[in-house]
């Protein structure tokens, strides 16, 4: 198992879905580990069960960040997992739901950089993981507002690297398919057939299921540690083959 002992990581999003299961596998590898997220009570529960710490943070507020990184000190690794989605196409997108999601896929991420990024590059070392998504490197059906976010995620993190490639400092993304949040296994319930909606999101993926939360969060660790030292501006693509034909 990859090792982060001594190492101090922060995970955006982490008190539930694929940022909890990242929080506790940080912390399973000998981090000490920081939950951030705008739900309270899940948060605290989620850091208490891991032995982490939590604090409040809405990704989407610049001041909050800044404030988080004066509490939280220096990292070594950054997780920017927080995000949100919506369902539509520009017919039924919008301009109010296009900035919603912006404000935390987008500007959550570069609020979270901005407060925390300095550090690294005057230390010279450390890792960036910024969560995008199949939707990231291609285009998906009835996601347009969603999509744009994790194009941009994508293009974020490539600059990032690409600025900053002699610091020590990586900035790597992870491209999910579908995976089985609570969210996602919650909606399927709402549908007359559930097992039938699941089969049907998850066939566009080649081996026929979704993702579990713990299989991306492994792709984390992996980027987090050091045995990913060479590794820095990439798309880390776990979508099941979706991809591979496109």
């Amino acid at each position: 198992m990859f090792d982060l002992k001594n190492k101090t990581a922060l995970v955006t999003g982490g008190a539930s879905g694929i940022g909890a299961a990242i929080a506790a596998l940080f912390s399973e590898a000998g981090a000490e580990v920081w939950i951030v997220d705008c739900d309270e009570a899940r948060g605290t529960a989620m850091a208490k069960s891991i032995g982490g710490n939590f604090l409040p943070l809405d990704v989407a507020s610049e001041a909050e960040c800044a404030s988080v990184a004066q509490t939280v000190g220096t990292l070594d690794v950054l997780a920017n997992i927080a995000g949100i989605g919506h369902v539509g196409t520009l017919l039924n997108t919008t301009a109010a739901d296009l900035e919603r999601l912006f404000a935390v896929n987008v500007r959550g991420v570069f609020n979270c950089c901005k407060a925390f990024v300095p550090a690294l590059l005057e230390r010279k070392s450390g890792s960036v993981i910024n969560m995008a998504s199949i939707a990231g490197i291609l285009a998906v059906r009835d996601r347009l507002a969603y999509t744009m976010t994790k194009f941009a995620v994508v293009g974020l993190t490539k600059a990032l690297a690409l600025d900053h490639s002699s610091t020590g400092v990586r900035f790597n993304c992870i491209c999910p398919g579908r995976v089985e949040t609570e969210f996602v296994l919650a909606r399927l319930k709402e549908y007359p057939d559930p097992e039938k909606a699941y089969r049907d999101m998850a066939s566009t993926q080649l081996n026929g299921r979704m993702a579990k939360p713990g299989e991306v969060a492994a792709a984390a660790l992996y980027l987090a540690s050091d045995e990913s030292a060479m590794v820095t501006g990439s798309t880390l693509t776990l979508d099941g083959g979706w991809s591979a034909g496109k």
